[in-house]
């Protein structure tokens, strides 16, 4: 055995690891997130934190905390987790002084789009571009699409009632929503509808979820996957190369039918941008226009699916919403149109309450607190940290929403501010999600539709179906565990 000094190398290691523990913990300690409120080991490893997602319980995981630590929580060395209407609005500011983390770019690898870019620059030019066809007034042109794909939806769901004695209300919903933002992105759909087939394209989609959240807790294993089979990994990194073709495909046809058709071309949410020459602001390059594309195929399908699920759900199963509800529908006139079940302001509270309750992207939102630090909830973040807040836990905070686990339309009676400034179902700020209007026009349309069609729905027990296949999995979107919802009654 070597001897330095009188001491022997194995003593030297030893000596070595201790120094390098002992520093460890001192890191550990001395951090400025140690002094948040949390459990201990939240200043050890983020292990927990990323145990929790890959069981898809990590919103539940956070709101506990919460319950037991107060309005801010460490949630890992790195992270804290805020349940503070005030803060929330500081975050999620217009400024955009809180910017995305990289999490954003794990969830979607590859080329940035409107959703997952960092760059501020490329975010803002994008969102000017985009946001005037898919907003309130831009998408008048395209209620009569909608709504189309709304009515046949319904027609499906009545020779499934037919056929089968139930309806699964998840599976339609999905299809309509996947068909509605097809056709409004590229003038022509996936025809789930027209076919009424579970096709591998929808069987991938319904695992876009979970892959994205294993991306952003585990990148390492999108950059494996380059070589070796990852499992769900490799499935989500191949559905996205699926879609990424259909864009380029779709695109491609419409891109044509403009030069062929000029004006006359049916008009799409993202047409606008490629009629302007190659040399106009108002236009973005291909390769940029097929990534927002993608971006609103994933962003438009599953969001919208599985909160009209849960919408449909929670009013079948509520005696006393459905009677107020079937009420305020009756005055509807015979031949209705999106702009007479805009003034139901009860549908209108429905709706709010199921983006309550049932947020379609339930989890916490991170962003990195500016170089110059920022005082949230009553404790200094210093620059470079994580921070999130999560519409699960703004949603249940009983201080703003009293008896907050109860399915009930009426507390939008009267919104005070804090739950105006609380509600984030579509995030905040200048990164709200640019999709909002078009997935409420679905929502109130398909509600009016359905109960009008189906004024006695009930949650069925046949094929074993009960509440518990209700029970939510979150992984980076909110949908019922079993991906099935069975509804009877006319």
């Amino acid at each position: 055995m070597e001897v330095l000094g009188g001491i022997q190398s194995y003593q030297l290691v030893a000596i070595a690891a201790g120094l390098t523990l002992l520093r460890y913990v001192y890191t550990v300690l001395s951090s400025p997130l140690a002094k948040v409120p949390g459990p201990w080991y939240t200043k050890w490893t983020i292990a927990v934190f990323r145990y929790q997602l890959i069981r898809g319980k990590r919103p539940q995981w956070v709101h506990r905390l919460h319950e037991k630590y107060g309005p801010i929580v460490r949630v890992s060395p790195i992270e804290v987790s805020i349940q503070d209407p005030k803060a929330a609005q500081q975050i999620y500011s217009v400024k955009n002084e809180f910017r995305k983390s990289t999490w954003y770019q794990d969830l979607l690898p590859g080329l940035p789009n409107v959703f997952s870019t960092l760059d501020i620059d490329y975010h803002r030019r994008h969102r000017r571009l985009l946001a005037s066809e898919i907003s309130d007034s831009g998408l008048a042109v395209h209620i009569p699409t909608v709504d189309s794909k709304v009515r046949l939806t319904v027609e499906r769901m009545s020779e499934e009632m037919e056929e089968r004695g139930v309806i699964d209300v998840y599976r339609w919903a999905m299809y309509m929503a996947t068909d509605v933002i097809g056709e409004l992105s590229f003038g022509s759909s996936f025809r789930m509808l027209e076919t009424k087939e579970e096709t591998d394209y929808i069987r991938d989609l319904k695992l876009i979820g979970f892959a994205g959240g294993l991306r952003a807790t585990f990148p390492f294993l999108t950059f494996l996957s380059n070589y070796i089979w990852v499992p769900v990994i490799s499935v989500g990194l191949k559905v996205r190369n699926k879609i990424r073709d259909y864009a380029t495909e779709s695109l491609g046809r419409h891109y044509k039918l403009v030069e062929e058709q000029g004006d006359d071309a049916k008009p799409t949410l993202l047409s606008k941008l490629y009629r302007a020459t190659e040399n106009d602001t108002d236009t973005l390059p291909f390769i940029e226009l097929r990534e927002d594309a993608m971006a609103y195929i994933a962003a438009g399908s599953d969001t919208t699916t599985n909160t009209l699920t849960y919408l449909l759900w929670s009013v079948s199963r509520d005696p006393e919403v459905k009677a107020k509800l079937l009420a305020e529908i009756q005055t509807l006139p015979d031949n209705f149109e999106d702009a007479d079940v805009r003034k139901l302001s009860y549908v209108e509270k429905v709706i709010q309450e199921t983006l309550r309750l049932y947020s379609a992207v339930p989890a916490g939102l991170p962003r990195i607190v500016p170089a110059e630090g920022a005082t949230l909830a009553g404790y200094f973040i210093p620059g470079g940290y994580t921070v999130s807040v999560q519409a699960y836990s703004m949603h249940r905070n009983p201080e703003v929403f009293p008896d907050p686990w109860k399915f009930n339309p009426s507390r939008w009676d009267h919104p005070t501010k804090a739950m105006k400034d609380s509600f984030l179902p579509f995030g905040g700020g200048s990164r709200i999600c640019i999709g909002l209007h078009l997935a409420k026009m679905e929502l109130r349309l398909m509600t009016a539709r359905f109960f009008t069609r189906f004024p006695n729905a009930r949650p069925s027990k046949l094929e074993g179906f009960t509440d518990e296949d209700m029970g939510p999995k979150m992984f980076f979107i909110m949908q019922p565990k079993s991906q099935r919802c069975l509804i009877e009654g006319y």
